[in-house]
């Protein structure tokens, strides 16, 4: 048996001037956030399966929207719910700066 979890988070950032390119560069911080996060904790051998997607709407705000997965064989003893809530939060934490030097940028060029 193998212990799975998956976590679902949208992020609602409301920044719609973001270009393609600040979308990307805040989509690919967040899964490379998560990433390391997760093999911060575990080794690789732990690892079975690992799937992070990013997915961007475009509304009146911005929304970020985070799905983790992560598999682990039974004898890897860590609460996978956990961990994929603590990668999330710090790649929240990591978007949320990256969003501040974005503004900052606009701003001194204004």
């Amino acid at each position: 048996m193998d212990e799975g979890a998956s976590g679902r988070r949208v992020i609602h950032i409301g920044l719609p001037e973001l270009s393609e390119e600040q979308l990307i560069e805040v989509g690919e911080l967040a899964q490379e956030t998560i990433i390391k996060h997760v093999f911060d904790v575990l080794n690789r051998s732990d690892v079975k399966d690992i799937e992070v997607t990013m997915r961007i709407n475009r509304d009146e705000t911005l929304d970020l929207e985070v799905e983790v997965y992560l598999e682990v064989p039974i004898f890897v003893k860590v609460d996978v719910e956990g961990l994929i809530d603590e990668a999330v939060e710090k790649a929240y934490a990591a978007v949320e700066r990256k969003l501040r030097e974005i503004a900052n940028e606009g701003k001194n060029k204004a």
